[in-house]
């Protein structure tokens, strides 16, 4: 089960945001990931529990940023209901989306699950609802996913597979690179592994 820490900061400017602490897993229905953020500083921010299927399907999210909260799932595409910091309002939402997306690393790892690329395979497209912090704010994004590079590197409990990917988002043509291994992202913009206790963990 991997344990560790993500370093989070603006991707343009570097500017040190949150520390994402986390752990994840396989299981029976598929994979969970559960994070608790916090300031540079330390104070607590927010969480993330996303649970997936065996597709790599959202079963269960449940995001936290400040008061605001959001709980989604895979049904008739994505649906979520997002409640205010008061608590007295709560809206719903549904759109013809494959996942949830946002800031915390886990979504990369699930897009990328989800997507299941080779890298023989050509650029798939895929539509995500991402949750915009600091207010988990619902909007709509169309991506392109490609596995550009698949390497074997050796380490000490054996080798470790590092995907790359290039991500293109589709309103502005702007690209980027992920590298995730198992279910662990090593590096993307605005995201650094800081810390891992344990190897990641390979899906079958």
């Amino acid at each position: 089960m991997p344990r560790g820490r993500y370093a989070l900061h603006d991707p343009h400017d570097h500017t040190p945001l949150a520390e994402e602490h986390f752990q994840c897993a396989p299981g029976p229905t598929g994979w969970r990931y559960v994070a608790g953020r916090t300031t540079p500083t330390g104070d607590h921010t927010g969480s993330v529990d996303l649970t997936l299927d065996d597709l790599g399907r959202p079963l269960r999210l449940e995001l936290h940023a400040g008061s605001w909260q959001v709980r989604g799932a895979a049904l008739d595409g994505v649906t979520w209901v997002r409640t205010d910091p008061t608590g007295a309002h709560a809206t719903e939402g549904t759109v013809r989306a494959h996942a949830f997306t946002g800031t915390s690393p886990a979504f990369l790892v699930a897009t990328a699950r989800l997507l299941r690329l080779t890298p023989s395979a050509a650029a798939t497209r895929v539509r995500l609802v991402a949750l915009t912090d600091p207010v988990l704010a619902p909007r709509t994004v169309d991506q392109s996913w490609a596995l550009v590079d698949s390497e074997a590197h050796a380490t000490d409990s054996g080798p470790l597979t590092v995907d790359t990917y290039q991500v293109t988002a589709l309103d502005t043509g702007e690209q980027h690179s992920v590298h995730i291994a198992g279910d662990v992202v090593l590096s993307a913009p605005g995201i650094e592994l800081e810390e891992l206790e344990s190897p990641p963990s390979s899906f079958a």
